[in-house]
């Protein structure tokens, strides 16, 4: 059985979620983020980070490098599409999803869900739709004559979907009539199995956040998010909740053991 340390409030682990269902994979999902779960999970990921993924005994973190093993190990209904320029077409905009879009969204978020002390930093709210703007005018034209954002239903339309899923709640949303061929998409999407079961347990979740044991105070940073909020210019915000201790940093991103025998037992000499 393949275990899957997540939450439904991660959208990476959202991904990760949505491709084993697509695939028809059984899987046992493990809430990560629950401080009862923190332990189990550093025992497999030192950064204490969702997704993380086991596999007897593969240990697989980090979104992207979770799908690919699946595509590899599990190539039954692919999400990468065959034809090479919609497989790279599909992997840049999953990696949009990622490094840009969860960013934005992300760092405006806290004010939602978070124990916060102060009120979202002026300007900050704008320069997300400013910057989310881009994306959809070129979602709306990469879906102007294809039903999905490759080609095929993809890595690009299941990665991107639990983002344009927050964004009305986010306060950013797009516009129907500015964007009607994302919001055609948009409804496809929400009509599929996968991606009506997730936003299921997105919402039950939020519903029931606060009755969660779950960090809310300190903040879990990472480069990307970090690198917006300081690129939009609201760095004296961040230093001060550095100095406030309301950051908290992952530990290190080191992979886990690998098995000799995974590898052809031990080295030779010549190799030692």
């Amino acid at each position: 059985m393949i275990k899957l340390y997540d939450s439904p409030f991660s959208p990476f682990a959202r991904k990760v979620r949505m491709v084993l269902e697509y695939k028809g994979l059984n899987y046992e999902a493990v809430d990560g983020l629950l401080r009862s779960n923190h332990q189990a999970l550093k025992a497999v990921n030192g950064r204490i980070e969702v997704p993380t993924l086991v596999d007897g005994d593969i240990v697989v973190v980090n979104s992207p490098d979770i799908v690919a093993y699946l595509e590899d190990r599990y190539p039954a209904k692919g999400v990468y599409p065959e034809e090479p320029a919609a497989r790279v077409h599909a992997r840049a905009w999953e990696r949009v999803a990622d490094t840009h879009v969860d960013p934005i969204l992300i760092d405006i978020s806290y004010w939602k869900w978070a124990e916060r002390p102060d009120k979202m930093p002026e300007g900050l709210l704008e320069a997300a739709r400013t910057d989310l703007r881009p994306v959809y005018d070129a979602l709306d034209r990469e879906l102007a004559h294809r039903q999905f954002v490759s080609g095929p239903l993809s890595v690009a339309d299941i990665a991107l979907f639990p983002h344009i899923a927050s964004v009305k709640a986010m306060e950013v949303e797009f516009s129907a009539q500015q964007h009607p061929n994302l919001a055609r998409w948009f409804k496809q999407m929400r009509a599929l199995p996968i991606c009506a079961a997730d936003l299921r347990r997105a919402r039950d979740y939020v519903v029931n956040l606060k009755d969660r044991d779950i960090e809310r105070r300190r903040i879990f940073w990472r480069g990307d998010r970090i690198e917006w909020m300081l690129a939009r210019g609201f760095h004296a915000w961040f230093f001060n909740e550095i100095k406030e201790d309301r950051v908290a940093w992952p530990g290190p991103a080191l992979p886990a053991p690998l098995a000799a025998e995974a590898v052809g037992g031990s080295p030779s000499a010549e190799q030692a």
